[in-house]
């Protein structure tokens, strides 16, 4: 059994927020528009007119903390009560999660994605992802239809902060460091191989047109290595993730992460921030291959946070592994199928050498208001 899912359209061109009426308007009349605020005001003056243009009406509902099942049902209610048409979504990958399982249990309505950051490859994804209201991670909420349409807009994209593209970076070449183990213990079915070789494409694009697609985003200009780059981020990523077979199959860095979620004092990191800890500690798990190690250790210290436990802001270092090691849950099924340990032991004597192991540096990742610039 193999199963791939995308949406039905996915387009990225400058500009198309100022269109995203005319991608309305063949689908409904009166929507419902899920945002946070900052995204809202980075993109309310193009897409007003647009829908206007079109005699689309509209409410608008704020999304202004995370995703969980309570908050996507009160959405429901209020689309059911307002018999939306459809769910356009504008901003970051809370947003895109709510709004998917919005218009999945409103019966399938339809869902435009129109991310504002490229920190994840959420508006692709085949899955609404569940927190608890404290941040928590609780696991996926599958969905059996994905958007009608995907806009991509690098000039609004373009204006976010950089960390948030370093971080979808991150998010997006783990992929392939956390499919490389199951390869290389024999886990060969085809949607691996192809989950694999998406993964390993987008791993190539960051490795060439990485460093100059942050460096046009820090400075603000729309060029085609930062277009590449978030199409890699959403596309590829999600490509790589909508392939799935009989096996269930979790990455042991997302494991770390989901277990960081858990622990109130780094709330502040980023998704992908964390992500990028999670392979750091894994590839000392893993020990792989050094060709493997190379482009891991490479792309972390070009994109990704600290990767060492003595930065992420908590002096208890050994108490903070403890924790960290604790809340890693993978059922034991899904371990056998990797080549190293998950163990909880191993997992805290990994991230416990993780203080000598990696080279220490200042911690740029405190905690930043302006983070929450249209995510």
């Amino acid at each position: 059994m193999i199963t791939i899912q995308a949406p039905k359209n996915y387009i990225n061109e400058d500009g198309i927020t100022a269109k995203v009426g005319e991608y309305v308007a063949p689908l409904a009349k009166h929507i419902l528009i899920i945002t946070s605020p900052k995204a809202w005001q980075a993109t309310q003056d193009f897409i007003l007119p647009s829908l206007q243009q079109q005699g689309i009406t509209y409410r608008i509902e704020w999304l202004e903390d995370v995703c969980t099942r309570r908050r996507i049902d009160s959405f429901v209610a209020i689309a059911k009560q307002q018999q939306a048409q459809l769910i356009l979504a504008v901003g970051g990958g809370r947003v895109l999660d709510v709004s998917k399982a919005v218009g999945e249990l409103l019966g399938q309505k339809p869902v435009i994605a129109l991310p504002t950051i490229a920190a994840t490859c959420a508006a692709w994804s085949p899955i609404t992802v569940l927190y608890e209201d404290n941040g928590a991670h609780i696991g996926p909420f599958a969905l059996s239809q994905l958007p009608v349409f995907v806009l991509v807009d690098s000039e609004i994209i373009v204006k976010s902060p950089v960390r948030y593209l370093k971080s979808g970076i991150v998010d997006s070449f783990a992929k392939w460091f956390e499919f490389h183990p199951y390869l290389r213990n024999g886990d060969d079915g085809i949607a691996m191989e192809l989950k694999a070789y998406a993964a390993r494409m987008a791993v190539e694009i960051f490795k060439r047109e990485g460093q100059q697609a942050v460096l046009d985003n820090e400075q603000q200009r729309v060029t085609v290595p930062l277009r590449k780059i978030i199409d890699a981020v959403i596309a590829l990523a999600g490509i790589a993730n909508s392939m799935k077979d009989e096996v269930p199959r979790i990455g042991a860095a997302h494991a770390i992460h989901h277990s960081m979620t858990r622990i109130p004092e780094l709330h502040h990191w980023l998704h992908g921030e964390k992500v990028g800890f999670g392979l750091a500690i894994q590839n000392i798990l893993e020990q792989p291959e050094a060709e493997v190690t190379q482009d891991l250790h490479w792309l972390l210290n070009h994109f990704a946070g600290p990767l060492h436990l003595d930065a992420l802001g908590i002096e208890d270092t050994t108490y903070l592994a403890r924790r960290i090691a604790d809340g890693v849950k993978v059922p034991d099924k899904i371990a056998a199928r990797l080549p190293f340990s998950l163990a909880k032991s191993d997992i805290e004597k990994a991230l416990i050498s993780s203080i000598t192991t990696n080279n220490h540096k200042h911690n740029p990742f405190k905690k930043d208001k302006n983070l929450e610039y249209i995510k």
